[in-house]
């Protein structure tokens, strides 16, 4: 059964039907109470997402309020899953079988996925391992098989890869070269079992002073904040190091906005000097697409215009 993350969509209990699972689809558009409503009125048990929809509903002044007792299982995909943000889908909500999916359009449906028998670190921190009659692999920058544990691009030929963009021979080579390895633009990092680790997007790593620094590494730490809800960095121009680092931040409802001075204090001694956010902005929400991705391009392009 085909499922359909951008909605917020939640499969209801198999044995209440006696033709299989049933979809619930709560909204024409997600909207987290009404998800977490359909959960318990349904009895449902799995649901299905993006990172920010689960954040969304783990922020809602009136989880507690449902029973959530049902829920089993989903699927988490669409983009990286903060740690934190995983661990309290587990331990609030009860998704106990809940797996991580790493795909895109181009690769539908996906290439990797943690199983429920994997342990809880690979479970909250990978993205798993490659799927049936598939493959993936590392590369560095001359397209060299990276090393066991060292960051490259991550690629995948199969089944699932796609047989190119639409009369745009030239941009599919670009993505696709001569072997069948589809090239993702996504960093990643592939431990001794097979285990992979997204760290970041290639056009997302900021460059300061010759420093690369992963966006979501930064991210991560600044998720462990009490007060802060959820996190986004880019890299902004600068003339002395090429590069800052910036974060957009959502706060917890009550708490005291962060500046970049007792930002930067959080950060002191935990975080490598040149990875700590020189801009900070405070906001209510990020730009997004339809399907709940955040749009980071669209992040830089006001940060430009309000930065100067």
């Amino acid at each position: 059964m085909p499922f359909y993350h951008c909605f917020g969509m939640v499969m209801g209990n198999l044995a209440a039907t006696s033709h299989g699972a049933t979809m619930v689809i709560p909204a024409p558009g997600f909207d987290p109470g009404l998800t977490l409503e359909a959960v318990a009125k349904e009895r449902c048990t799995s649901l299905y997402g993006v990172p920010t929809m689960f954040i969304a509903m783990l922020n809602h002044p009136q989880i507690d309020s449902f029973d959530l007792s049902s829920l089993r299982t989903g699927i988490m995909a669409g983009s990286p899953c903060p740690v934190e943000t995983m661990k309290q889908v587990i331990e609030r909500m009860g998704m106990t079988e809940v797996s991580i999916c790493y795909g895109m359009t181009e690769t539908s449906p996906v290439s990797c996925q943690t199983r429920t028998g994997d342990s809880l670190d690979r479970r909250v921190s990978t993205v798993g391992r490659v799927g049936p009659h598939l493959e993936v692999k590392v590369v560095d920058a001359e397209g060299m098989t990276a090393p066991i544990g060292v960051t490259g691009e991550l690629c995948t030929r199969g089944y699932s890869v796609m047989l190119g963009y639409w009369e745009q021979p030239e941009k599919t080579a670009e993505a696709v070269d001569a072997e069948g390895w589809m090239h993702t633009g996504d960093l990643a990092e592939m431990d001794a079992d097979g285990y992979l680790r997204i760290t970041g997007r290639i056009k997302d790593l900021v460059i300061r002073g010759g420093e690369n620094i992963y966006p979501r590494e930064v991210e991560e730490f600044l998720l462990t904040h009490g007060d802060v809800l959820d996190v986004q960095v880019i890299g902004v121009p600068d003339d002395k190091y090429g590069e800052e680092v910036m974060a957009w931040i959502r706060m917890k409802p009550g708490t005291a906005p962060l500046d970049a001075e007792s930002l930067r204090a959080f950060c002191s001694g935990k975080l490598a000097h040149y990875k700590i956010p020189r801009y900070v902005r405070i906001v209510d929400d990020f730009p997004m697409t339809v399907t709940g991705k955040v749009r980071k391009v669209e992040m830089r392009e006001i940060s430009i215009r309000e930065l100067g």
